[in-house]
């Protein structure tokens, strides 16, 4: 921490995230970025209590980093579970029959325990997904759009949404604590 820091009430977040290559394959790079941007969210809900996780970020928004960790572990279902395994796997918080990602940003009476369990099984669905295809031109079925989709566009999706997400969570943390950094 810089005296700079410590003068403006900053706290910076310890950062053990391994970062993505800076030369490898489509595919490598592909997933080491993803796998740093999963990395990022957790670093942003780390040591918070369950109240602070729920914490919102002003009205009438119901954004908070639980809610952004419900609403990724969707996006890690729609795009490689409901794609690539079974178009009719339910969405974790819509209600039945219905996908409504908004849902799952209503975390006003979920834990960690719930939010990250969700979460990291999807995340490690994912994964599995991802390593038994031969390769990111395997195509699957995207429900919502009645198209076919590649593994690659899936992983750039998500990709993109963590990235989008994430950045709410640098905004959400900041306010909750003060934390910022990576």
């Amino acid at each position: 921490m810089t005296h700079s820091d410590e003068q403006h009430g900053e706290h910076t977040i310890a950062d053990d995230r391994v970062s993505p290559p800076h030369l490898g394959t489509e595919r490598e790079t592909l997933r080491a970025f993803l796998d740093h941007h999963r990395a990022t969210l957790a670093m942003k809900c780390a040591g918070l209590s369950d109240d602070e996780l729920r914490r919102q970020s002003m009205a009438p928004s119901a954004l908070s980093l639980l809610g952004l960790v419900r609403h990724l572990a969707e996006v890690e279902r729609a795009w490689f579970r409901r794609v690539f395994e079974d178009n009719d796997a339910p969405m974790l918080w819509s209600p039945p029959g219905v996908i409504d990602f908004q849902a799952a940003y209503d975390a006003s009476a979920s834990t960690r325990s719930e939010a990250f369990t969700a979460w990291e099984a999807e995340v490690e669905n994912s994964r599995r997904v991802e390593r038994a295809a031969e390769s990111l031109d395997l195509t699957g079925r995207q429900p919502r759009w009645d198209e076919d989709v590649s593994l690659r566009m899936a992983m750039v999706h998500v990709l993109l949404e963590y990235g989008r997400h994430n950045g709410h969570a640098d905004l959400l943390r900041e306010g909750i604590d003060g934390s910022v950094g990576a």
